[in-house]
């Protein structure tokens, strides 16, 4: 069964029958990634964790109401975003800096020789510390669709603006990436001279 045949099918069970393993499983399906997306906006780990949650508690206490959503996993991230905004607009006096962890770096396992594998992790980092650096609106859309792997008119509706702003904020993500780790990669990768 697919992904989305997956979700379907825990979405039918929550709502007809209350079924408490589908919506484990549901749960556990979204959980990593909607706490990743809640992440750039709320930047605390803690609220983070209680907003995903939250939005899954409305959901059971509407499950009755779940068969009539077109597209759970769009409605989830939507729903997630307007909690994190909700919770910015109440708390926006303690909003802290994003923290640094390493969980955003690839780890690189399959390369052979050590000197390789550390420039494609600096490149990895320095190219993570990039879309960081990103303006909200513009990193919220690179990471819907480069991470999370979302097509332009689902951040459309995810992030509630046009397919076509969607495809210029992604346009200027890529083009920043270029500007900025694009020499750092020529110089970083340059074929060793014996």
């Amino acid at each position: 069964m697919s992904s989305s045949e997956n979700i379907r099918s825990w979405q039918q069970q929550i709502a007809y029958e209350s079924d408490e393993k589908a919506f484990a499983e549901l749960f556990r399906h979204f959980y990593d990634r909607l706490l990743h997306f809640c992440l750039q906006y709320v930047y605390s780990h803690e609220a983070a964790e209680e907003i995903v949650s939250d939005v899954f508690v409305k959901i059971w206490n509407r499950r009755a109401e779940l068969e009539k959503i077109a597209n759970l996993e769009v409605y989830l991230f939507v729903a997630v975003k307007n909690h994190s905004l909700n919770y910015l607009e109440q708390y926006s006096v303690l909003r802290i800096a994003p923290l640094n962890d390493d969980s955003s770096i690839s780890q690189l396992t399959t390369s052979i020789d050590p000197e390789r594998t550390m420039e494609w992790k600096e490149i990895l980092f320095k190219m993570d510390q990039e879309v960081n650096r990103l303006p909200d609106q513009c990193r919220r859309v690179f990471k819907l669709i480069k991470e999370e792997g979302f097509k332009y008119k689902d951040v459309a509706e995810i992030l509630n603006i046009s397919p076509r702003t969607v495809e210029t904020q992604l346009f200027r993500a890529m083009k920043r990436l270029n500007e900025v780790i694009g020499p750092y990669i020529t110089s970083r990768l340059r074929p060793k001279k014996d």
